[in-house]
């Protein structure tokens, strides 16, 4: 589609789904302001998120944009597959760089964002396009954690960090691992819902006083093996987006793809309760529609203690340890989770911070 009005380019890690939502709220946030603007999408993170979450029609590339880490579980890293892919991407090749500063220049593109792409901020250098890191982690610390087992990520880490620190500006958002000097920190960074409470639990089948409670690992799935202990929960539904291949309701339990009719945002905003992984954007969505998270922290992951600590401080969270819930022993304390109340006040969303901090730049 062409625009009147500027045109961004948004390089976003395909690491889970975390980081699309987050570049997702941010532009559909610009949109907001800026009707005019337009958007070109490069990442492997599928085509139907952005479409979901996005008003605003966008030009989608399918292009890795970064190696993150290689996920057996949502919970669980293989590092010895992760520093495979490490060496195949980087050094960036100059042939894909010198390819993608065509393309931005071609599609007239005036700023790139990067949510932690660090082939973003490479490819807006060489285009001469000022470049934004998004960030609450970058790549270079995360694999600090692993350089006493893994010694060879260290080159991995210096260049990472080379490319991070070029970046022509710089915003984190809330929670943030590492603080640097940047040039805005914004709260959590969340999509909207669109539809109300109401409507979901309506289409849900859920009757508006009955218990909700949202099940999420995140953009990776993974068999959950505790229906049964779900079964006696009898006052209570399950909702399981990435829990089966189709809509399928059995007993308390829905199921359904991540790729359905309902807005992840919408069902976080139409629960009583979420359970399950401590990711970015499931935190950004329960943080701004002020619900309790019983949340589970990755024990290999340098993000996670923040992201606790941010939850107990900022939010209502009821710790989980891995074993219980995957074993579903978390489920005996169910009246704990619902009976917590929610009594802080939310900031602003950091999308609208950071759009009009975008905008300014523009």
């Amino acid at each position: 589609m062409t625009t009147s009005g500027p045109r961004i380019a948004c390089f976003v890690s395909s690491h889970g789904f975390g980081h699309a939502a987050r570049a997702s709220a941010i532009m559909e946030a610009v949109t907001d302001k800026n009707p005019s603007t337009g958007f070109d999408i490069f990442t492997t993170t599928p085509e139907w998120f952005f479409q979901e979450s996005l008003s605003q029609t966008f030009s989608y590339h399918f292009v890795q944009t970064d190696v993150g880490l290689a996920q057996t579980t949502p919970f669980h890293t293989d590092l010895i597959l992760t520093m495979e892919q490490l060496n195949r991407f980087y050094p960036f090749q100059d042939r894909l760089v010198s390819g993608l500063v065509r393309r931005l220049k071609d599609n007239e593109i005036t700023m790139v964002i990067c949510d932690i792409s660090p082939l973003g901020i490479e490819t807006a250098r060489q285009a001469g396009i000022p470049s934004v890191l998004i960030e609450n982690f970058t790549w270079d610390w995360i694999y600090e954690e692993y350089e006493r087992s893994f010694p060879p990520i260290k080159t991995h880490i210096q260049y990472l960090k080379t490319l991070f620190q070029s970046a022509d500006f710089h915003i984190q958002t809330e929670p943030v691992g590492f603080r640097q000097n940047a040039d805005l920190t914004a709260m959590p960074a969340g999509r909207k819902p669109k539809n109300t409470r109401a409507v979901i639990r309506n289409r849900l089948g859920i009757q508006p006083d009955d218990n909700m409670i949202l099940i999420t690992t995140g953009g990776i799935k993974q068999q959950l093996d505790f229906s049964e202990k779900l079964k006696k929960q009898k006052k209570i539904t399950f909702v399981i987006p990435g829990g089966g291949n189709h809509f399928e309701i059995s007993g308390n339990i829905i199921r359904f793809s991540h790729h359905s009719e309902f807005y992840h945002p919408d069902l976080v905003n139409a629960a009583d309760a979420v359970v399950g992984k401590a990711g970015y954007s499931t935190i950004a969505e329960a943080y701004h529609a002020r619900i309790p998270f019983g949340y589970v922290s990755r024990p290999d992951f340098r993000e996670s203690d923040r992201l606790a600590e941010f939850i107990q401080q900022e939010m209502t969270g009821l710790p989980i340890p891995e074993p219980e819930f995957q074993d579903g022993s978390w489920v005996d304390r169910i009246e704990e989770l619902l009976a917590l109340t929610v009594s802080r006040q939310t900031a602003p969303n950091g999308a609208d911070t950071i759009a009009d901090f975008l905008l300014r730049l523009i």
